[in-house]
């Protein structure tokens, strides 16, 4: 018969087992859940209010809260999208009016000076072997036609997989909205942890995110003004958009807002303003690029209560190993070391050596004249009580 210890040892092997089963369950949407914990976490506040206000209709606030959220991510890429194809059916409309009027020679006359001698050569080239380019493209259409298709099917299941990604973000952001606290009570319940150290440990992940989130958005916000102040400095056409491109593209961390200037930059080039394009892409360099490196630590350091230098390193050391989603793990991590040894120092270390405190030894009475009483101030009675 098993005895008490042996059952226990396997019980727990079994629980650990459990856990790695769910986590691999899981993994495949580790980014969505992640991301959706985060956001319920920094939406805490937001939901108990809506809640209030819908009289205790939890599932109609939080299904406001996720329809804000889809619109906040489609309503930019919608309106750059829309901006972007506005753009470029005008352009093709008004290269097919110049060809129709004055040829291929009439285009030459909107290109920039400096540019004007290259464009004049490659139109004479092209005139020259416009024979052959239909077969020439027919022979590359034919030999790159299956790294084409692969290409496009990379590019159709990236983006099948983003919209997947962010279904069961949503979904799962609506539920944790709704029963976040619920979860809350039965982890603290079923840890093994002492009372209120799981719950004193999701309210440092809840802290920590949600200053991370709102650190990246005044962040971005900083870097979209530094650069509209560029885009007006340098004369770029549309400063507004270019801006507003900015904001969102400082939300990447792959991107940054930095590429925004230097391809502002390029189109200065391009229409004849060399100065003004070096002046714009040191600018985006240097200003609008830094920035992200400076002012999102010092932003990010009020709500973790840690260092800058921390909140700095573990920013870059995240988004160098887990990627994009890095900027918020790395300090996740920080926070949940320094969260268990503080909290192991409170309830498991060493006594404070304060006297009075639990667990704390008797202090050791020096040696002192007998018929002298020890005084722990180390003062004389008449100064412990002045007159």
């Amino acid at each position: 018969m098993a005895t008490e210890q042996g059952s226990r040892r396997v019980f727990i092997g079994l629980i650990l087992l459990a856990i790695a089963l769910v986590l691999l369950v899981a993994s495949p949407f580790f980014e969505a859940f992640f991301l959706a914990a985060v956001l319920a976490g920094a939406f805490q506040g937001l939901q108990g209010w809506l809640t209030r206000k819908f009289r205790g209709k939890s599932g109609l606030s939080a299904g406001v809260i996720c329809v804000g959220t889809v619109l906040a991510l489609l309503a930019p890429l919608a309106a750059l999208t829309a901006f972007i194809v506005s753009e470029v059916i005008e352009g093709v409309n008004f290269i097919s009016n110049i060809v129709q009027q004055r040829g291929l020679e009439g285009l030459l006359a909107y290109v920039p000076g400096p540019l004007r001698d290259h464009a004049g050569q490659l139109l004479d080239r092209f005139q020259t072997r416009s024979a052959g380019l239909w077969q020439t493209l027919q022979e590359q259409l034919s030999t790159r036609g299956a790294t084409a298709a692969q290409t496009v099917g990379g590019v159709v299941a990236t983006t099948g997989s983003a919209v997947l990604q962010t279904a069961m973000m949503l979904i799962a952001l609506y539920f944790l909205l709704v029963d976040g606290g619920r979860l809350v009570t039965w982890l603290e319940s079923v840890s093994p942890l002492r009372r209120g150290q799981t719950t004193e440990l999701l309210t440092e992940f809840r802290r920590v995110t949600k200053s991370v989130l709102v650190s990246t958005i005044a962040t971005a916000g900083v870097q979209a003004v530094a650069a509209l102040v560029g885009y007006l400095i340098t004369g770029v056409p549309v400063p507004i958009f270019f801006g507003a491109v900015t904001f969102f593209f400082a939300l990447i961390p792959a991107i940054g807002g930095a590429s925004v200037c230097i391809v502002a930059s390029i189109i200065l080039l391009a229409t004849g303003h060399p100065v003004a394009a070096l002046i714009l892409a040191l600018w985006g360099v240097i200003v609008v690029g830094l920035s992200d490196n400076i002012v999102k630590p010092l932003l990010a350091k009020r709500g973790m209560h840690m260092h800058g230098a921390i909140v700095f390193f573990a920013l870059l050391g995240g988004l160098a190993v887990f990627g994009a989603i890095g900027l918020l793990l790395g300090p996740l991590i920080v926070a949940f070391f320094l969260s268990v040894v503080r909290i192991y120092e409170r309830d498991y270390g060493r006594p404070s050596g304060r006297p009075g405190d639990p667990g704390t030894p008797p202090l050791n009475k020096p040696t002192v004249p007998e018929g002298e009483e020890w005084e722990p101030s180390g003062l004389h009675p008449e100064e412990t009580h002045p007159h």
